[in-house]
């Protein structure tokens, strides 16, 4: 059981502290997700291009290839990228004293070498400038430091997970975008929504497109967020009288020029029980944005403890 407790589980990690760790894994994770977004077929609103938290790290989870299917893992405990081929083949990348360039070049040698031929595109998105991968001569891994971001991620996906169980409806899983380097889960009301003006950095206005072509809420945590990463949720199309939402927990607050709220992990690590401050934060800026837009909550919502009664007695 986890002990919520003065952030009991929940590392500290600035993020000045390990912006070189953080740049480095931000490329890195681009490449691989790159390496699935060449192979898996496309889900609405890009769902076949993320990664997930595992025991270990980040995963991509079974990638198809042919008549065969592989795999990658971030393992940041020995601090290692782990590719799997269910042929039998397997490999791994040392993360440690490893450039972009070295690690791009590793990871394409690495696959060709199982028998998974891939090309990706050759620079990063969403990031500026977007140094071409095979250019990018930037090093730096704290194997400390990339091990405490991992921890960071299984707080907020085990908190978000426990978020996300209570919605019926049309909801992501909860899985790890590359391009912005952050954890997120998006609900949605089912109704389409206004064409998205894009304006992401080295990123097409069409991707942006496709992952808000309908009504939705997220929420998410970013690692590279204020001082020390932070929670936050947003609405689109954003509705009027959003930022106004009550009930927030100590710490959160509206920021208008991102235009959602932010509660800073800090805020929520130092809370008496983490786990509580950010499923109020994440309830109470849902409860305003589906109650603005109209949602129809009695038909999206449900309490995941519904059965429990039923399984404790068979």
């Amino acid at each position: 059981m986890t002990d919520v407790r003065a952030g009991r589980g929940w590392p500290a990690l600035r993020v000045d502290d390990w912006e070189p760790t953080r740049r480095s894994l931000h490329m890195w994770t681009q490449i691989v997700g790159k390496v699935r977004l060449a192979h898996a077929p496309l889900l609405n609103h890009w769902w076949q291009v993320p990664l997930y938290v595992s025991p270990r790290g980040l995963t991509t989870s079974a990638i198809p290839i042919g008549t065969e299917s592989f795999d990658m893992e971030f393992d940041f405990v020995d601090h290692v990228l782990t590719v799997r081929v269910s042929d039998g083949g397997a490999a791994t990348i040392d993360l440690r004293d490893t450039s972009v360039a070295g690690f791009h070049r590793a990871v394409l040698d690495t696959l060709a070498t199982l028998g998974v031929e891939t090309r990706i595109s050759t620079g990063p998105n969403e990031v500026d400038p977007a140094i071409p991968f095979a250019e990018d001569t930037h090093v730096g891994y704290d194997p400390t430091a990339a091990n405490a971001f991992w921890r960071q991620l299984v707080q907020a996906d085990r908190v978000i997970d426990e978020f996300r169980a209570h919605f019926v409806g049309k909801v992501s899983p909860v899985h790890f975008f590359w391009g912005s380097f952050d954890l997120a889960c998006t609900r949605f009301s089912g109704r389409t929504a206004p064409r998205h003006p894009g304006g992401a950095p080295n990123c097409g206005d069409w991707v942006m497109e496709e992952g808000y072509s309908h009504e939705l809420s997220s929420c998410g945590f970013w690692p590279g967020g204020g001082a020390e990463g932070a929670f936050y949720s947003y609405a689109y199309p954003e509705p009027a009288g959003f930022a106004d939402a009550a009930g927030l927990p100590d710490g959160a607050f509206y920021d208008t020029g991102l235009r959602q709220f932010l509660l800073p992990y800090e805020a929520a690590r130092q809370a008496d029980d983490p786990d509580r401050a950010v499923l109020d934060f994440l309830e109470a800026t849902y409860g305003a944005a589906a109650d603005l837009m109209d949602w129809d909550r009695n038909a999206l919502e449900d309490d995941p403890h519904r059965w429990t009664h039923k399984t404790q007695s068979s």
